[in-house]
Protein backbone atom coordinates (compact mmCIF):
# COMPACT_ATOMS: atom_id res chain seq x y z
CA UNK A 1 0.00 0.00 0.00
CA UNK A 2 1.66 3.00 -1.28
CA UNK A 3 0.89 6.71 0.03
CA UNK A 4 0.68 9.71 -1.76
CA UNK A 5 -0.36 13.18 -0.98
CA UNK A 6 -2.58 14.99 -2.89
CA UNK A 7 -2.68 18.87 -2.99
CA UNK A 8 -5.98 20.54 -4.55
CA UNK A 9 -6.85 23.85 -6.00
CA UNK A 10 -4.36 25.72 -3.67
CA UNK A 11 -3.81 28.75 -6.01
CA UNK A 12 -3.95 31.83 -5.71
CA UNK A 13 -7.44 32.76 -5.72
CA UNK A 14 -7.29 30.91 -2.36
CA UNK A 15 -4.33 33.73 -1.44
CA UNK A 16 -6.35 36.38 -2.76
CA UNK A 17 -9.73 35.54 -0.59
CA UNK A 18 -6.92 35.51 2.95
CA UNK A 19 -5.76 38.53 1.82
CA UNK A 20 -9.24 40.24 0.75
CA UNK A 21 -9.74 38.97 4.82
CA UNK A 22 -12.61 36.18 4.14
CA UNK A 23 -14.12 34.51 6.60
CA UNK A 24 -11.65 32.02 6.35
CA UNK A 25 -10.63 28.33 8.69
CA UNK A 26 -7.13 27.74 8.89
CA UNK A 27 -5.33 30.55 7.02
CA UNK A 28 -1.97 29.07 7.26
CA UNK A 29 -2.69 25.85 5.41
CA UNK A 30 -0.23 26.50 3.19
CA UNK A 31 2.53 26.38 5.70
CA UNK A 32 0.82 22.64 6.35
CA UNK A 33 0.82 21.87 3.34
CA UNK A 34 4.38 22.61 2.26
CA UNK A 35 5.39 20.80 5.22
CA UNK A 36 4.11 17.55 4.01
CA UNK A 37 5.22 18.22 0.73
CA UNK A 38 8.75 18.83 2.27
CA UNK A 39 8.11 15.43 3.90
CA UNK A 40 7.11 13.26 1.64
CA UNK A 41 9.47 14.33 -1.18
CA UNK A 42 12.34 13.44 1.40
CA UNK A 43 10.69 10.36 1.43
CA UNK A 44 10.23 9.83 -2.19
CA UNK A 45 6.45 9.06 -1.95
CA UNK A 46 4.34 10.82 -4.75
CA UNK A 47 3.51 14.75 -4.50
CA UNK A 48 0.19 15.11 -6.75
CA UNK A 49 -1.30 18.21 -8.07
CA UNK A 50 -4.64 19.26 -8.76
CA UNK A 51 -5.56 22.61 -10.18
CA UNK A 52 -8.70 23.86 -11.02
CA UNK A 53 -9.77 25.47 -14.42
CA UNK A 54 -12.69 27.11 -15.46
CA UNK A 55 -13.45 28.04 -19.41
CA UNK A 56 -15.33 31.21 -18.71
CA UNK A 57 -13.16 34.34 -19.01
CA UNK A 58 -14.41 36.23 -15.81
CA UNK A 59 -13.66 33.17 -13.52
CA UNK A 60 -10.92 33.72 -10.95
CA UNK A 61 -9.83 30.11 -12.17
CA UNK A 62 -9.65 30.59 -16.10
CA UNK A 63 -5.74 30.29 -16.84
CA UNK A 64 -5.18 33.82 -17.89
CA UNK A 65 -6.57 34.90 -14.27
CA UNK A 66 -4.49 36.42 -11.23
CA UNK A 67 -6.28 33.19 -9.65
CA UNK A 68 -5.36 30.53 -11.87
CA UNK A 69 -1.75 29.80 -10.88
CA UNK A 70 -0.86 27.49 -7.90
CA UNK A 71 0.41 29.33 -4.39
CA UNK A 72 3.95 28.89 -3.67
CA UNK A 73 3.29 25.91 -1.17
CA UNK A 74 1.41 23.67 -4.17
CA UNK A 75 4.31 24.19 -6.95
CA UNK A 76 4.91 21.20 -8.18
CA UNK A 77 8.44 19.50 -8.37
CA UNK A 78 9.97 18.37 -11.45
CA UNK A 79 8.82 15.03 -12.42
CA UNK A 80 4.80 15.56 -9.86
CA UNK A 81 1.94 14.71 -11.86
CA UNK A 82 -0.21 17.77 -12.12
CA UNK A 83 -4.07 17.37 -13.34
CA UNK A 84 -6.06 20.32 -14.12
CA UNK A 85 -10.00 19.41 -13.41
CA UNK A 86 -13.08 21.16 -14.20
CA UNK A 87 -15.42 19.68 -11.40
CA UNK A 88 -15.62 19.44 -8.02
CA UNK A 89 -14.56 15.96 -7.55
CA UNK A 90 -10.78 15.65 -8.58
CA UNK A 91 -11.44 11.69 -9.86
CA UNK A 92 -14.42 13.34 -12.66
CA UNK A 93 -12.45 15.37 -15.42
CA UNK A 94 -8.80 14.17 -14.66
CA UNK A 95 -7.10 11.23 -15.24
CA UNK A 96 -6.19 10.43 -11.32
CA UNK A 97 -8.08 7.06 -10.56
CA UNK A 98 -6.23 5.99 -13.37
CA UNK A 99 -2.70 7.50 -12.71
CA UNK A 100 -3.48 6.05 -8.52
CA UNK A 101 -3.98 2.59 -10.19
CA UNK A 102 -0.98 2.21 -12.41
CA UNK A 103 1.03 3.77 -9.92
CA UNK A 104 0.08 1.22 -7.11
CA UNK A 105 -1.24 4.10 -4.97
CA UNK A 106 -3.73 3.49 -2.55
CA UNK A 107 -3.44 5.11 0.41
CA UNK A 108 -4.06 8.99 -0.09
CA UNK A 109 -3.53 12.29 2.13
CA UNK A 110 -5.68 15.17 1.17
CA UNK A 111 -4.49 18.99 1.65
CA UNK A 112 -6.05 22.22 -0.17
CA UNK A 113 -8.58 24.06 -1.02
CA UNK A 114 -11.53 24.06 0.22
CA UNK A 115 -13.16 22.24 2.53
CA UNK A 116 -16.92 22.11 1.98
CA UNK A 117 -16.33 21.60 -1.90
CA UNK A 118 -13.81 19.85 -3.70
CA UNK A 119 -11.80 18.12 -0.28
CA UNK A 120 -15.33 16.58 0.78
CA UNK A 121 -16.08 15.70 -3.13
CA UNK A 122 -13.05 14.14 -4.12
CA UNK A 123 -12.77 12.28 -0.32
CA UNK A 124 -15.84 10.77 -0.64
CA UNK A 125 -15.68 9.90 -4.28
CA UNK A 126 -12.25 8.59 -3.66
CA UNK A 127 -13.52 6.80 -1.05
CA UNK A 128 -16.02 5.10 -3.01
CA UNK A 129 -13.76 4.12 -5.46
CA UNK A 130 -12.29 2.05 -2.51
CA UNK A 131 -9.14 4.37 -1.69
CA UNK A 132 -7.53 4.55 2.12
CA UNK A 133 -8.10 8.44 2.47
CA UNK A 134 -6.72 10.37 5.56
CA UNK A 135 -7.09 13.92 5.55
CA UNK A 136 -5.02 16.19 7.98
CA UNK A 137 -7.58 19.05 9.01
CA UNK A 138 -5.30 21.76 9.89
CA UNK A 139 -3.95 21.52 5.94
CA UNK A 140 -7.30 21.95 4.78
CA UNK A 141 -8.33 25.82 3.82
CA UNK A 142 -11.79 26.96 4.45
CA UNK A 143 -14.17 29.96 3.70
CA UNK A 144 -17.43 30.83 4.52
CA UNK A 145 -20.65 30.95 2.45
CA UNK A 146 -21.80 34.24 3.04
CA UNK A 147 -24.48 34.36 0.56
CA UNK A 148 -25.95 31.60 2.55
CA UNK A 149 -25.13 33.23 6.22
CA UNK A 150 -22.68 30.25 7.05
CA UNK A 151 -19.49 31.00 8.67
CA UNK A 152 -16.37 29.47 7.65
CA UNK A 153 -16.03 27.36 11.17
CA UNK A 154 -19.17 25.57 10.82
CA UNK A 155 -19.13 24.98 7.30
CA UNK A 156 -15.61 23.55 7.91
CA UNK A 157 -16.91 21.31 10.94
CA UNK A 158 -19.73 19.74 9.42
CA UNK A 159 -17.72 18.89 6.64
CA UNK A 160 -14.75 17.50 8.37
CA UNK A 161 -17.47 15.65 10.69
CA UNK A 162 -18.85 13.85 7.22
CA UNK A 163 -15.88 12.80 5.90
CA UNK A 164 -14.39 11.28 9.65
CA UNK A 165 -17.62 9.47 9.63
CA UNK A 166 -17.68 7.13 7.08
CA UNK A 167 -14.83 8.26 4.33
CA UNK A 168 -11.75 9.34 5.77
CA UNK A 169 -9.43 9.32 8.94
CA UNK A 170 -8.95 12.32 10.21
CA UNK A 171 -5.77 13.68 11.82
CA UNK A 172 -3.41 16.47 11.42
CA UNK A 173 0.06 17.51 9.92
CA UNK A 174 2.18 16.79 12.68
CA UNK A 175 1.20 13.25 13.32
CA UNK A 176 1.84 12.79 9.78
CA UNK A 177 5.50 13.80 10.08
CA UNK A 178 5.99 11.54 12.72
CA UNK A 179 5.26 8.93 10.51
Amino acid sequence: MMRALIIIDMQMDMQHRLDRGQDSVNPDAGDKIAALARHFRAQRLPVIHIRHREDHPASDFHPDAAGFPPMPCALAADGEAVFVKTTSSSFTSTGLETHLRENGLSDLTVVGAVAGFCINSTVRHGADLGFRMTVPTDAVLGFSLPHANQSAQVIFDVTMAHLGADFAALTDTAALLDR
